[in-house]
């Protein structure tokens, strides 16, 4: 299939607009263009004090972009802004080509990456949400004639369709996926009553999550340098240095102005991320741009109702970012690794293991109350334990969330813990 030609539109809107943020933002855009297969022949930003309400950029630089395209033998403009539907018809008038904005392009690499049922799923019902308020006067994007960038995923017989026909499909779509969710419930409630421990690698698109999956698991997860290259989520089991296992969880990748529809369709799986005992929030150590994507990701975790999760801030690429100095030293509270380095691997899971461990708590139980001791056993390892006759005094390793289920009836032993001892000092 021949590749097909792009100009990218950016704008800088506004009386205090980040220059600098709009061509960061730019440069990602080519990058979800080169994920889509589509060349990008040039890129252009327009700064203006307000958008226009009919072309989002102005009149002039309307004229500048189509004599551009001709120039260039674009046939593809890609805004890196959401348009309204009015907007796209008259730009389409305007330019005599087709028009894509930043979310349409996403969810048309998400259309292009979804191996599972589930994940297919998914992206329809996105699509079809994104789509449904554009399909009065269709444009040349939605034409039987088109094809390429923007018309993968349902198919344009079904983007042609009746409104009410497309209303049908998306409810029918929310129950498959409320099924898919209830299954995936189920299996979550299982792995609780039988007291695995989920970790779950969050991160922002590209960052290395499935290399560092892989690394830490030994599973063979698909890996490829660029934007999205997974999309269906993955869980492995990875063993820690003492030889107990977890469950690491992979699901896809955060981006910047992920586009409200995509977050919706794909919420259920994205809560996964809710019910884990510990996030890895897998960083690229060797982007400048490291620090807003963090951000990035710290605002979705908290859309999802994430944000008070514990996390362990893994710096990965160390490898590639040897070579610029500056951006080597991670906070005190993160990890530096490369997901190459069998070493840092190692030195990793160790993080993981102590994090999980939680607090070490010291007790004090009546020797005669059988039901709390099997209880400490059960929801803890015993470091030490010696008896005066009355009372039996034990030290034990406790995570964080079997405490928390077990506070109401521990807390009357409780002497101290380890936390409150560090505090103290």
């Amino acid at each position: 299939m021949e590749q097909e030609v792009a100009i990218l539109i950016g704008t800088a809107i506004g009386p205090h607009v980040d220059r600098i943020e709009a061509e960061a933002s730019m440069y990602e855009l080519a990058e979800l263009a080169e994920s889509a297969q589509v060349r990008v022949a040039s890129r252009l930003i327009q700064q203006r004090p307000t958008a226009d309400a009919r072309w989002l950029i102005g009149k002039g630089k309307v004229l500048e972009l189509r004599s551009r395209m001709e120039q260039e033998g674009a046939e593809v403009a890609i805004f890196d802004s959401e348009l309204s539907p009015a907007q796209v018809r008259n730009l389409e008038e305007a330019l005599g080509c087709k028009i894509i904005d930043r979310t349409q392009l996403i969810l048309d690499i998400f259309a292009q990456r979804a191996t599972t049922r589930e994940g297919k799923l998914q992206v329809e019902l996105a699509q079809l949400n994104y789509l449904l308020p554009r399909l009065s006067g269709h444009g040349i994007h939605l034409s039987r004639l088109g094809g390429g960038i923007g018309t993968r995923g349902p198919g344009e017989t079904k983007l042609e369709t009746d409104r009410r026909h497309i209303q049908r499909r998306v409810r029918d779509l929310g129950r498959q996926l409320q099924e898919l969710e209830r299954h995936r419930s189920l299996h979550r409630d299982r792995r609780r009553k039988n007291g695995v421990f989920q970790v779950s690698l969050v991160g922002y698109t590209n960052a290395g999550k499935s290399t560092l999956l892989r690394a830490l698991t030994g599973a063979d997860a698909y890996v490829e340098d660029r934007l999205f290259a997974t999309l269906d989520p993955t869980i492995r089991a990875m063993q820690l240095p003492s030889g107990k296992e977890v469950l690491l969880t992979d699901t896809v990748g955060f981006i910047r102005n992920l586009p409200h529809d995509l977050v919706a369709a794909f919420r259920s799986t994205l809560e996964e991320v809710c019910e884990a005992d510990l996030i890895l929030h897998v960083i690229d150590g060797s982007d400048p741009e490291r620090e807003k994507r963090i951000e990035v990701v710290d605002h979705v975790l908290e859309s999802l109702g994430a944000g008070g999760k514990e996390q362990l801030l893994v710096y990965n690429k160390r490898d590639i970012a040897e070579s610029r100095p500056e951006l080597l030293a991670p906070p005190d509270r993160a990890l530096s690794v490369s997901a190459l380095n069998s070493q840092d691997m190692q030195q990793l899971k160790v993080h993981i293991e102590r994090l999980l461990q939680g607090d070490l708590i010291t007790l004090s139980i009546p020797a005669a109350d059988g039901r709390t001791l099997a209880d400490v056993y059960r929801i803890g390892d015993v470091i030490s334990r010696s008896e005066d006759g009355e009372h039996i005094q034990m030290q034990v390793r406790v995570n964080a969330r079997d405490y928390e289920q077990q506070a109401y009836r521990l807390t009357p032993f409780l002497i101290a813990s380890e936390s409150e001892q560090e505090a103290q000092r």
